[in-house]
């Protein structure tokens, strides 16, 4: 397994396909973009699907999921979706985009044998998400998430990220559009994770303030804390029931302590935590012929030095040097 020293086991992959991206979210990178990874430095389909199986075989994977940058620009994704999907035993499969291109590839990626999907929609304003995204594709988003929910994707989840002053004000707008088409819509917490490490704890629309705005318009009540597990959502009833809508406070309501997630980024480094200091290189030995019992051992040892939280409220937190469009959500 991959334990830690805590107690915790890590059964969810989250695997970042590629650093690129086709929008410049503010609270991501600036809106001249950054240097991107050579492509000789990213795993090859090959290496990726053997480090897969060493975590699913040997370490006792159970979930991966696919994120990005943007995930949908990887070249051959739906074949290294089906390839994962063929895995013993096989994992569940879930992926988080902008959506930009899933009009296209969300039946084909149903096909290969993707179970989930995640889409980013931050707002439903033309303009706001100009502003925010500096490209207008709020079009193709929608589109995307239309058809995601045409296909047994289905139900579809939205995350939402809510800025002060940019778009705060349409919290409950973006409840009413996901209950109106069925989506699963979750808040996020603004994080420290932008290349410019411009993020501001006094910017950051809290969990408590979600909430509030929510409840100016709908009537809220905690779903089954005992039911949540290790999900980094907490769960609140809409209106009494069955829509839920998700909050996740991960700067003032952390939950490391249930967390069962590790990453493995696009050139091949495993980061016990999203916002760690220091990565664990699996791409060189890899490489240089490690047989899979040294790459698990590698993995083991990298997942067991993980800290007990992320440290962001410690007055000596450092932001992790790498964005998160390097690091994948």
């Amino acid at each position: 397994m991959l334990a830690d020293s805590y107690g915790r086991v890590a059964t969810d992959l989250r695997v970042s396909l590629t650093d690129r991206c086709n929008l410049r979210c503010s609270y991501c990178m600036p809106a001249e973009g950054l240097a991107w990874l050579p492509g000789p430095d990213q795993l090859t389909d090959d290496e990726l699907i053997r480090l897969l199986r060493i975590g699913t075989a040997d370490l006792g994977i159970t979930e991966v999921r696919f994120t990005g940058g943007e995930p949908l620009l990887r070249r051959g994704l739906v074949d290294i979706v089906a390839r994962t999907a063929a895995l013993s035993p096989r994992p569940e499969i879930s992926l988080t985009t902008n959506g930009i291109g899933l009009a296209r590839l969300a039946e084909p990626l149903h096909a290969a044998g993707l179970d989930r999907i995640n889409v980013s929609l931050d707002t439903l304003d033309a303009a706001t998400f100009v502003t925010l995204a500096r490209r207008d594709r709020l079009a193709d988003v929608l589109d995307g998430l239309a058809a995601a929910a045409a296909t047994r994707l289905a139900p579809v989840k939205v995350n939402a990220v809510l800025m002060r002053g940019v778009n705060d004000h349409e919290a409950a707008g973006l409840l009413r559009f996901c209950l109106d088409r069925g989506y699963q819509l979750r808040f996020i917490e603004q994080m420290p994770l932008d290349a410019q490490h411009g993020w501001r704890r006094a910017n950051m629309i809290t969990a408590d303030e979600i909430l509030a705005a929510l409840s100016e318009e709908f009537s809220l009540t905690p779903d089954d804390p005992a039911g949540r597990g290790s999900a980094p959502a907490e769960a609140f009833l809409v209106d009494g029931g069955p829509d839920r809508v998700g909050v996740i406070g991960s700067v003032t309501r952390p939950f490391c302590g249930a967390c069962d997630r590790v990453r493995l980024t696009a050139d091949g480094q495993v980061r016990n935590c999203l916002f760690a200091t220091a990565e664990s290189d699996l791409r060189t030995p890899l490489r240089a012929g490690a047989d899979d019992g040294d790459l698990a051992d590698r993995w083991r040892r990298a997942v067991a030095s993980k800290l007990p939280g992320h440290g962001i409220n410690d007055p000596g937190f450092l932001q992790p040097a790498r964005p998160m469009s390097a690091i994948g959500g």
